[in-house]
């Protein structure tokens, strides 16, 4: 199924990124507010978390309703270290459950695996028909079969959806409806911001995962670009949470 996508072309860029990094493990914790010198004043550049669409119901949310910190991931179903992430984060939601809010947002490299975009459109169709809760098990499902790098059988699609209890049918019209394609470069356009800003504060561009690590009660920010261990997401975490006590 193809579709033209406005956001092709950032994307490419920030696929190239990603090959040239070629890393598992990035350095975590880029800072909300960078700071430029303008006309002799030192002047505060707007943060990651200003730049991306704010957290509503309309996100895929899993774990505290009212969190102290808020990680919106930005993620590929095809990417292995995004599998990875996965993992790490289901088991920071096993520990953090009543503290923080984990919210997925879709980010497919479609230059490297182009399977990721149908992949992506399967998990808003389980959304669409199921809810919150058939997202994430339409998620947790794909990560856990798929070998990643674009190496999914895309005919199992429908069978996860029945796994977790949706129609086969409702499923499949959806997904051959191409219903989903708006809702993924709403996400998309978020990505776009995000290179930009990074290009900007870091000298290079973004990939997958890439995670914005939000304190809810100020608004302040941190970015993990890629798929640090469990141990710099809790730092992070408990970061946030030691300095409102």
């Amino acid at each position: 199924m193809e579709k033209k996508r406005d956001w092709l072309l950032p994307a490419s860029i920030v696929i190239a990124a990603v090959l040239v990094s070629g890393a598992l493990v990035y350095n975590a914790g880029v800072s909300d507010v960078s700071k430029t010198e303008e006309n002799g004043q030192v002047v505060q550049n707007q943060g990651p978390a200003e730049l991306i669409r704010p957290v509503s119901n309309n996100d895929h949310i899993r774990g505290a309703g009212n969190p102290a910190v808020i990680i919106v991931e930005y993620s590929d179903l095809e990417c292995p270290y995004c599998k990875t992430f996965h993992e790490t984060m289901q088991q920071v939601m096993s520990e953090y459950d009543n503290q923080v809010a984990w919210v997925y947002r879709q980010f497919p490299l479609t230059r490297i695996h182009p399977k990721a975009v149908q992949e992506a459109e399967a998990s808003e169709c389980a959304a669409a028909l199921g809810g919150n809760d058939a997202f994430w098990a339409y998620i947790d499902g794909i990560f856990e079969i798929t070998p990643s790098n674009n190496g999914l059988d895309l005919g199992l699609l429908p069978d996860i959806a029945v796994g977790i209890g949706l129609d086969r049918n409702e499923f499949q019209s959806c997904l051959d409806g191409g219903k989903m394609a708006e809702r993924i470069d709403e996400d998309m356009e978020d990505v776009g911001k995000l290179d930009a800003w990074s290009r900007q504060n870091t000298g290079r561009g973004i990939g997958t995962p890439y995670s914005v690590v939000i304190n809810n009660k100020t608004g302040e920010s941190t970015v993990i670009p890629g798929a640090v261990p469990f141990a710099q997401v809790k730092s992070a975490i408990d970061q946030i949470l030691n300095s409102d006590k």
